[in-house]
């Protein structure tokens, strides 16, 4: 497998990344803009993540079967329907294909093929939950049933499918997206984790190391029992949260190994913090995951509830530290 090499940038710049929920842009669109126009360094979107259909629709039943309900514009949804609660519907259930996909992906001119193909976020762990529940894959996976394995087989070859596809045209980078950990630890043990997720993830992110392409992670929650395991199987980026994960243990076991790009904190500092913590939050994690040879961006998700001069802090923040390797 090839070595893992950080994405090109810059070297020691900070590329940060602002996604500010569509309901914020609603309530605050000037004061907004013209934070963009203080921040230029800074990128600042969302402002049109209010008109998906799905979250219009308000339910909507996807490819796989399940049922989600979104509680308005801009914000994500739950799956409230599972298609396979119950095993014995597994024999009348039929998982998607990537046929359509893969045959519209073919009828492409070669020169107008992606470069890029991604999954959605709920790359196999997740999209277990939301196909038996989440209660019932936590009973599977501690009794190992067998059942669970050939399910996430069913999962894990629909993305190895699409993906080989779009490679087999030329594409250089893969996404993934699958929030792995709770609070303060995984869902299960990482011994399990590695017995039932860690082959597939091995398998697809393989098969793009060997074509040459990158490959980057987003997953929320704790992970860092498993940080060397996801680069063990080719993440060359990692989106970890910064103080679920903790800055120390994220340098210790990642700092020059993958491209962290740092998913800010949403839940303490950055929302409840003074505006002088804020900045004080966002230096600490350019001055201990950064370096003069680069290796960091920083995307922040912003959300209801979030207070507007938090936001602000938060920015400003971003654009006077995004440079303190380069100075």
């Amino acid at each position: 497998m090839p070595a893992n090499k950080a994405p090109a940038s810059q070297p020691g710049l900070v590329p940060c990344w602002v996604g500010i929920n569509y309901t914020i842009w609603e309530r605050h669109d000037d004061r907004l803009d013209k934070l963009q126009q203080e921040c230029p360094a800074i990128s600042i979107g969302g402002k049109d993540g209010g008109n998906t259909p799905r979250a219009v629709a308000h339910k909507s039943r996807d490819e796989w079967g399940c049922l989600w309900h979104f509680p308005g514009r801009g914000l994500d949804g739950v799956v409230i329907e599972h298609p396979l609660d119950a095993w014995d519907k597994l024999g009348a259930w039929e998982p998607p294909s990537p046929a359509r996909r893969i045959a519209a992906l073919q009828e492409l001119p070669a020169d107008q093929s992606p470069r890029s193909v991604g999954t959605e976020h709920g790359f196999i762990f997740l999209r277990l939950t939301y196909l038996r529940g989440f209660d019932n894959f936590m009973i599977d996976a501690g009794e190992g049933n067998p059942k669970l394995y050939e399910l996430r087989d069913l999962v894990a070859d629909y993305w190895y499918d699409l993906i080989k596809a779009h490679l087999d045209r030329g594409a250089t980078s893969v996404s993934a997206a699958d929030d792995l950990g709770l609070q303060h630890s995984l869902p299960v043990s990482p011994a399990t984790w590695r017995r039932l997720l860690k082959p597939a993830y091995a398998r697809i992110f393989g098969l793009a190391r060997e074509r040459g392409a990158t490959v980057s992670l987003h997953t929320d929650g704790y992970i860092v029992d498993i940080i060397p395991d996801l680069i063990e199987v080719g993440a060359t980026t990692l989106n970890p949260q910064d103080l679920v994960n903790g800055l120390d243990n994220l340098a210790r076991l990642a700092k020059g190994k993958v491209h962290l790009s740092l998913d800010i904190d949403r839940q303490k500092t950055m929302v409840f913090g003074t505006c002088e913590e804020i900045d004080a939050h966002i230096e600490r994690c350019i001055r201990t995951l950064g370096s003069p040879e680069g290796g960091l961006s920083l995307v922040w998700g912003v959300y209801p509830g979030n207070p507007l001069d938090s936001i602000e802090a938060g920015v400003r923040a971003m654009q006077r530290h995004h440079d303190m390797w380069v100075r």
